[in-house]
């Protein structure tokens, strides 16, 4: 929102002297951030010049230019006439005009000199009103002094900086959804004159007085909203008037039109012009309709199964049954309320009769009906965060006023109000909740003249008290609404900074020690930590090779996402790293190892969506348990991705290529530093190659992840690195083991004792199988082993591979004897003999 200075010091009257800068910080003490200062961007001189002589010069192109001399006075230095070659044709000689002399800059930094063009030296420019950032005051070309500022006496070589008001600052904030109402210079200026504690001036005060009441002479006006939704109606109070005879072509006021320029608008028309300008002044939106195309009373309505109405864009759009509809006698649509009007009611050169509008109507209905046909309007945007409700008599008296005064209209005596807006209940608040929840000290009287400033109706004749918010203050609706209130106009840089001591034995809890640690450890070995937002689609399922149903039934659909190309919360961890690995990859850096932690989504099956409730109502404990019920499980897993080299090229070498035993290291070593055991095993899932590929569980069999080489199908849907590969566990899982208490061993002081042996078994056998039958079968005294050699070929024999293990024994309490360790190695080979087929090799 853009607020000029000059029209803001209207509602409140500003400092002497005070700038943009000074405006910003005072706001900025309420709450009110500030996005930026605009204003002052032509320097330099820029002077009144008369215009003396005017050459007409044509060219070989068929343009014709004016040689013109122009008096500036003494701004020149010389006093003598000022050389300048135009091109517009709309003054002639004795004109006073606005010169730009070399030295000057005008908006966009384009700065002025003195060149040759067309055969001339020409020292300047004859500036037109877009040159200088200003609104066309309807001459189409060259400014005329005498008609921009009439009445105002001028001299060559006088200042135009302060004549055109081109001096003049604004400033543009940042209205956050709880501040509609500082969608309005009438909203700001009260925030500004509680900043200064300075008497603010309402607008609405003599426009409300001077409203006439509703009649039976106005516009009949219908508000048919037999079944409302959530339990609110849509449309609250519809204050309609008409004027006739207004010439829609006169042109707007400059004052006018510079305003509405400065605050960010472009000025079209008279009737237009005004609707937005009481719009930006008072916060109330509102609409005029061409009063010959409107036949029968006006009908607020929903709409109809297959309606369609053509807005002022010009584009045709179906309805949905939610949207709120403005028709003429329930039948034909004159426009989407609170978004846009249609285009058979639109205001046209041929218009002079108007129908006004100033309605209230519901935020939720407004804000949904702009997302569904795409439509964000500057209505749109103040309905959704709520429009002071008895706003509409007093904005829609000042467009009739302006109307009249500047259009030629007369208006007609009739007026509709129809009004169905509920009184405020009032929240029920305790004085000392103010200083219980800011932490700092704030007497009654303090917090009671605060409230009142704000506007709020105050009824302490008992504790607690109760107070009614002000109707443009919807968000106020509770007892913390208000405190806020106190703290913000107080003013939060009062509020003192105290770092909470923390009571002695608390810290971090395991599971952040476990994810800490976890951060540390791939840290270490060369992992980058990224995050990736959770939301995926069933194409990205697919294209992991998950079957789109199978995956969907996992998950969950966000019923109002921020794409609607990624509506579904992700199962995998991987499925939205791999966006970041692309990214990198894409950007040159070849060599990515990658890691995030995050939530997934885990459906389990009959579990059963939630009960809806309408908002601010308690559900009760049954509808919460089942609401509880239904939030599905989150496990935290972490992913991790390779690609490229895991070990660099350079003169030393070659590099070694990332495989998916390092992956499998990577979790390996997340276990170590948990002191988790994990059992390794093969395994086939999505979306892992199947020769590739490691499950790892704990020794109980409970599933920990999986790691390994992604499928060379999944690669290349994905446009992934040739080999790239990964691994995603369950942190969730690890942690709970990990809370185990873990015992230390005391260090032996006695020799390790190894053994090797070279084990002959089918192909088809997994190394883990083997491992696990060494070890049941070595006994206590195994301390260790080491899979340091696997062969196929023709000595392993056909069909079979040979495994080669170290094996690792020792004793706490003496030095083993060779006949113990083969002991202990010849019963782990008779039980990996009975456990998987396997022979020793010779």
């Amino acid at each position: 929102m853009r607020i000029p200075l000059d029209w803001l010091g209207e509602y409140a009257e500003l400092a002497a002297g005070a700038t943009g800068a000074d405006v910003a910080a005072t706001l900025v003490r309420v709450g009110l951030e500030e996005e930026g200062l605009h204003g002052g961007e032509v320097t330099g001189p820029l002077v009144v010049g008369r215009v003396r002589t005017m050459e007409p010069e044509p060219q070989k192109n068929g343009k014709t230019i004016n040689w013109c001399t122009v008096d500036v006075g003494d701004a020149n230095g010389t006093g003598e006439p000022q050389g300048i070659v135009c091109g517009a044709h709309n003054f002639a000689p004795g004109d006073f005009v606005v010169v730009v002399l070399p030295g000057a800059e005008l908006p966009g930094g384009f700065a002025i000199s003195a060149r040759k063009t067309y055969g001339h030296v020409s020292a300047g420019m004859i500036c037109a009103a877009d040159e200088l950032g200003l609104p066309d005051d309807g001459s189409g070309g060259i400014i005329r002094l005498a008609e921009r500022v009439p009445g105002v006496p001028l001299t060559p070589g006088q200042d135009v900086i302060p004549l055109l008001g081109l001096d003049r600052e604004t400033v543009e904030i940042n209205v956050t959804p709880d501040r509609g109402y500082c969608f309005a210079i009438r909203g700001v200026a009260r925030e500004y004159a509680l900043s200064k504690d300075i008497p603010f001036t309402d607008p609405t005060a003599k426009l409300g007085a001077a409203a006439p009441s509703d009649n039976a002479e106005g516009h009949p006006v219908r508000i048919e909203d037999a079944a409302p939704l959530r339990g609110t109606v849509g449309c609250d109070r519809f204050v309609a008037r008409t004027v006739r005879g207004v010439d829609v072509a006169a042109p707007t006021p400059a004052w006018m039109a510079t305003r509405l320029t400065e605050a960010g608008m472009r000025p079209i028309s008279l009737p237009v012009d005004i609707t937005n300008y009481v719009m930006l002044g008072l916060g109330q939106p509102l609409h005029a309709y061409d009063l010959a195309t409107i036949d029968g009373p006006i009908v607020v309505r929903r709409a109809r199964d297959g309606e369609t109405l053509k807005t002022l864009d010009g584009q045709e759009r179906s309805l949905f049954p939610e949207d709120l509809l403005i028709t003429d006698d329930g039948e034909r649509g004159l426009g989407i309320a609170g978004v846009m009007g249609g285009f058979d009611s639109e205001v046209s050169d041929s218009t002079t009769d108007l129908l006004i509008e100033g309605a209230h109507f519901d935020p939720i209905t407004v804000a949904r009906s702009a997302r569904r046909h795409k439509l964000p309007s500057e209505a749109s945007r103040r309905f959704e965060r709520g429009v002071d409700p008895q706003l509409a008599p007093a904005a829609v008296e000042l467009v009739v006023q302006l109307l009249v005064e500047f259009g030629g209209g007369t208006a007609d005596a009739g007026v509709t109000d129809v009004d169905n807006t509920a009184e405020a209940a009032g929240v029920d608040f305790d004085p000392a909740l103010a200083s219980s929840l800011v932490g700092m000290s704030y007497s009654d009287e303090q917090v009671a003249k605060v409230l009142q400033d704000v506007g709020c109706e105050i009824d302490s004749t008992s504790v607690p008290w109760h107070v009614t918010a002000p109707s443009w203050r919807p968000d106020l609706q509770t007892g913390p609404d208000l405190v806020e209130e106190v703290a913000r106009v107080v003013g939060y840089d009062k509020i003192p900074s105290v770092l909470p001591t923390p009571p002695g034995g608390r810290g971090l809890t395991h599971a952040q020690q476990v994810r800490r640690l976890v951060t540390d450890v791939l840290a270490a070995e060369g992992f980058c930590e990224i995050w990736s937002a959770p939301f995926v689609s069933d194409e990205r399922h697919e294209a992991m090779g998950w079957p789109a149903d199978a995956a969907r039934a996992r998950t969950v659909r966000i019923a109002n996402p921020l794409s609607e190309e990624q509506p579904l919360m992700r199962i995998s961890v991987l499925s939205t790293m791999v966006d970041a690995l692309k990214r990198n990859v894409a950007r040159g850096i070849k060599d990515v190892a990658i890691f995030e932690q995050g939530l997934v989504v885990a459906l389990e099956d009959g579990q059963q969506p939630a009960p809806t409730s309408p908002v601010g109502v308690f559900p009760g404990p049954e509808a919460l348990t089942r609401i509880r019920a239904a939030v599905p499980p989150q496990p935290r897993h972490i992913g991790l991705l390779m690609a490229g080299e895991v070990e660099r090229s350079g003169w030393w070498g070659a590099g070694r290529q990332a495989e998916w035993s390092d992956a499998a290291a990577a979790v390996r070593s997340i276990a170590e530093a948990l002191a988790v055991p994990l059992v390794a095993g093969a395994d086939d899932v999505a979306p892992y190659h199947p020769g590739r590929c490691a499950k790892f569980t704990l020794p109980d069999g409970t599933l920990v992840g999986h790691a390994g080489e992604l499928h060379p199908k999944v690669v290349q849907r994905l446009g992934l690195p040739a080999r790239t590969v990964g691994a995603e566990i369950d942190l969730d899982v690890l942690i709970a083991v990990s809370d185990q208490a873990v015992r230390s061993t005391q260090i032996s002081t006695m020799p390790l004792a190894s053994s090797d042996v070279a084990l002959v078994v089918d192909r088809e056998v997994t190394a883990a199988a083997v491992e696990s039958a060494l070890r049941e079968g070595a006994g206590p005294l195994l301390e260790s082993i080491v899979l340091f050699d696997a062969y196929q070929g023709d000595q392993a024999g056909e069909g079979k591979k040979s495994l080669a293990y170290r094996m690792g024994f020792r004793a706490a309490d003496r030095t083993l004897k060779t006949e113990e360790v083969n002991a202990a190695r010849d019963a782990a080979v008779v039980a990996a003999a009975a456990a998987t087929g396997a022979v020793q090799r010779a």
